[in-house]
């Protein structure tokens, strides 16, 4: 335990460095591709350990984005720049002139999705299968409508625009604080469900995905430790969506619909259902492919413009995993420092035996 918890440390350290460097190096666009990278690990763990670990097909996780970066925006704004947004209809009270720092606000957007998730998950986790993933699509389509048609709450479908940044690090005036402030919170959730994985909730998780006749025999509850997963899913997903408006600074509705859903489980479909290393790996290498490959977008070799063709290119990249890699790249396991050894350990290995 002492030599695992020394080596999350130095996996940790190396993650601080490696962004002290990027920093430093690296231009603003380059930094806004990294800072993405950070958000959607935030997001591929938290459905993975609803969707991966608990076995529970749920598809209404932009949902609970939205509700997290739309509680961010509202209580992050001035008085002034609300006025200014909701021109049309005037801001309900208090929300007009209600004001909170980045953290408090952070905190409350992933409360708030939280309880959004409670609401939802306690009765469509009664559900199994295709109807639970019917269920939470439309549950997600719901959320996102609700907040099309309130124009005195969310400004329907102008959405929220100049949505500010932190300008400081728990109270550390620094440039760049928002990388600081996602990445930290990437690696807090990276960690807390690796340690989740690793208590006795985690093990009850992973019995209801294997059989939940058998897990409800041995005494696990089904339906509690469902919607806890739900819950725990949907809280980390609303801090996801505050640092995604604040990365972003603008949001509206159209931003949050099942494309993006559709978007997260292909990272954690390749990086492994049932790894939370994996989905990391794959939201990196998916957010940073997805930048790198727009040029299809807008036509290359002579050819002409084809807007989507990347997307077609993902589709092709998510067939040869499920055909080559059915559980994906990681399968249901953690990249450990001694896979890595047991990884590059056998070209040096072969080395010294050529020598």
């Amino acid at each position: 335990m002492k030599k695992k918890t020394i080596t999350s440390l130095l996996i940790i350290l190396a993650v601080i460095i490696c962004l002290i460097i990027a920093q430093r190096t690296l231009d603003s666009f380059s930094l806004r591709i990294l800072n993405l990278s950070g958000v959607y690990i935030i997001f591929a763990v938290s459905m993975n350990l609803i969707n991966g670990f608990t076995g529970q097909l749920t598809l209404g996780h932009a949902g609970f984005i939205a509700v997290g970066a739309y509680t961010y925006s509202l209580l992050i704004m001035d008085s002034d720049l609300k006025q200014m947004n909701f021109f049309l209809k005037p801001l309900i009270s208090p929300l007009d002139t209600l004001q909170l720092g980045f953290f408090p606000a952070m905190i409350i957007a992933g409360l708030l999705a939280a309880l959004t998730g409670f609401l939802v998950g306690a009765p469509a986790l009664r559900l199994r299968g295709d109807y639970l993933a019917i269920a939470t699509l439309g549950f997600g389509e719901i959320i996102r409508i609700i907040f099309t048609n309130t124009q005195s709450i969310t400004n329907g479908s102008l959405g929220l625009k100049g949505i500010p940044k932190p300008d400081n690090f728990f109270f550390i005036k620094m440039d760049n604080s928002l990388m600081w402030w996602i990445w930290v919170a990437a690696i807090i959730t990276v960690v807390f469900h690796l340690l989740l994985i690793d208590s006795s909730y985690g093990r009850a998780f992973k019995a209801i995905r294997e059989d939940e006749k058998a897990a409800q025999a041995m005494g696990v509850s089904l339906f509690k430790h469902k919607v806890m997963a739900m819950v725990i899913s949907s809280f980390f997903a609303g801090i996801g969506g505050a640092l995604l408006a604040s990365l972003i600074g603008t949001i509206d509705p159209l931003m949050f619909r099942f494309t993006l859903t559709y978007n997260i489980l292909l990272i954690v479909v390749i990086g492994g259902m049932g790894s939370t290393s994996g989905a990391t790996i794959s939201a990196i290498v998916v957010t940073v492919l997805m930048e790198a490959l727009r040029f299809l977008d807008q036509g290359f070799l002579g050819l002409p413009e084809l807007p989507g063709l990347r997307m077609v290119v993902f589709a092709i990249l998510l067939l040869i995993v499920v055909l080559f890699y059915p559980k994906g790249i990681m399968g249901n396991e953690e990249l450990t420092w001694s896979k890595l050894r047991r990884l590059f350990g056998k070209p040096f290995a072969a080395k010294e035996v050529n020598r």
